[in-house]
């Protein structure tokens, strides 16, 4: 049997297969980091992209939010207009009540009765005057009940007065103003 030595031809053979190990360790770690670095890339191209959408989004929400705040001042001055207009168009209709009330103040004041001053504060009227008798202040009294434009008639003071004569007596009183219904300012 011939003796044949295997030693170093296993020692060449380990040494191949270390240096291919080696080799494709060095090629596996160089695909990896190439790998890494694509990944990066990508993930970093994807984020740029993804922050440059987010940028035209908020340039496009500030706008939008600009013109809502417009929109919303534009709708701040409508609603004081529409107020104004209100007001207005209310002052317009009311211009003739003032003129009814004392037209019908002056229907309701009997004969003997005078208005020294008269007061209006909102719907209620202050009045103090002087008449000729107590009966004169209820008969103003009743005529203030009865009309349609006056309520509540609450005599506040009553004093004699002779210095406008024998029975004479300052009074006041107050009422309140309120629009007749239609079928009584239709009469």
């Amino acid at each position: 049997m011939a003796k044949i030595n295997l030693l170093p031809w296993r020692e060449e053979r380990r040494q191949e297969l270390k240096k291919q190990f080696l080799t494709v360790l060095a090629g596996v770690a160089v695909l990896g980091i190439a790998l890494v670095l694509l990944a990066h890339q990508i993930f970093s191209g994807i984020v740029d992209g993804q922050r440059e959408r987010n940028a035209y989004l908020q340039k496009h929400i500030d706008e939008l939010n600009q013109q809502v705040r417009e929109i919303s001042e534009i709708d701040k001055k409508r609603r004081e207009l529409l107020e104004r207009m209100r007001i207005i168009q209310q002052l317009q209709g009311n211009r003739p009540i003032i003129v009814r009330i004392f037209d019908e103040l002056v229907r309701t004041v009997p004969d003997g009765v005078f208005f020294q001053s008269l007061n209006r504060t909102a719907d209620k009227i202050d009045l103090r005057g002087v008449a000729e008798s107590n009966n004169r202040v209820s008969s103003l009294m009743r005529n203030l009940d009865g009309s349609g434009w006056f309520a509540s008639p609450n005599l506040t003071s009553v004093k004699a007065n002779p210095s406008y004569g024998e029975q004479a007596s300052e009074f006041q009183l107050s009422f309140v103003i309120t629009t007749p219904e239609a079928d009584e300012s239709e009469e």
